[in-house]
């Protein structure tokens, strides 16, 4: 399943197509999926960094085969021929907007490097790895300062991923930190690591459960929330956890961007507003 990207209109239907040619191509023994996903980021990289590039591959006014004929002579020799034919056939289709086609190359990328994971058998570990590097981003001043978009040196923030992961995570973690740190395209890391969860948990059709707990839970205290979430939402749960002892006891769990909160914090929280009346 092919990561989700939200958009409207003519983009829409391109993006659909896009994603059933990827599908196709990664069920077909001779792709490459690593591969495929490294050449994809690289044009989602070119074409984010070239806004006439962009108009000049969505144009509707230009016939659709001199887009495709652009893209030849743009990519021959430089990326694999799954990458280039797929390319091709994004840039036939009509778009809303140029930046739509930036959106969906970045989507098929990491759909690509995804499938890489789940064939190996990697996807659970992939899952688990990128979280926590957001987490990591998220509650350390400096790494965000690092990472931020202010701050200048693409090739030296691929270095500080390198430090902070490389050979302790899954190579497609490291590649998918890599493009969140290089080319976060006006986002914060945090932000483009939580698209990739998003992806990732498309893939495996599961909702994802990002849960706050005061201490860390058993393996059977997270198989019963799964199961009670299960119930709850009528699909499969992965539960993403993250430790915080100011939350004092209970839970905070966010599904589909629904706030479960039972922490003696908010309860606290709760009764000193009633309290104020």
């Amino acid at each position: 399943m092919a990561a989700q990207v939200r958009m409207q209109g003519p983009s829409r239907v391109a993006l659909a197509a896009g994603q059933d040619r990827l599908e196709l191509l990664l069920s077909s023994a001779g792709t490459d999926a690593a591969r495929l996903a490294e050449d994809l980021f690289g044009v989602t990289n070119l074409v984010a960094s070239n806004a006439a590039l962009r108009r000049a591959l969505t144009e509707s006014s230009r016939e659709a085969d001199n887009r495709a004929a652009l893209v030849a002579r743009l990519l021959e020799g430089k990326v694999s021929g799954p990458a280039q034919d797929l390319v091709s056939g994004l840039v036939r289709s009509h778009w809303s907007n140029s930046a739509d086609l930036t959106e969906a190359l970045e989507g098929l990328a990491v759909s690509a490097e995804l499938y890489s994971a789940e064939k190996a058998g990697r996807l659970d570990n992939v899952e688990d790895e990128l979280f926590r590097f957001g987490r990591t981003v998220a509650g350390d001043v400096s790494l965000r300062d690092a990472f931020a978009i202010r701050t200048p040196g693409g090739e030296r923030k691929r270095e500080l991923v390198n430090a902070l992961l490389s050979s302790k995570v899954a190579p497609e973690t490291l590649r998918l930190a890599e493009q969140a740190a290089t080319a976060p395209r006006g986002r914060r890391v945090e932000q483009v690591l939580e698209k990739f969860l998003e992806a990732a948990a498309a893939r495996r059709r599961q909702l994802v459960a990002e849960v706050v707990a005061a201490s860390p839970l058993t393996e059977g205290q997270r198989a019963r929330l799964s199961t009670a979430l299960r119930r709850l939402y009528g699909r499969d749960i992965r539960v993403n956890l993250d430790v915080d002892p100011e939350v004092m006891g209970g839970l905070r769990i966010m599904v589909a961007g629904e706030l479960i909160d039972s922490t003696v914090l908010s309860r606290l929280n709760t009764a000193k507003r009633t309290i104020a009346g």
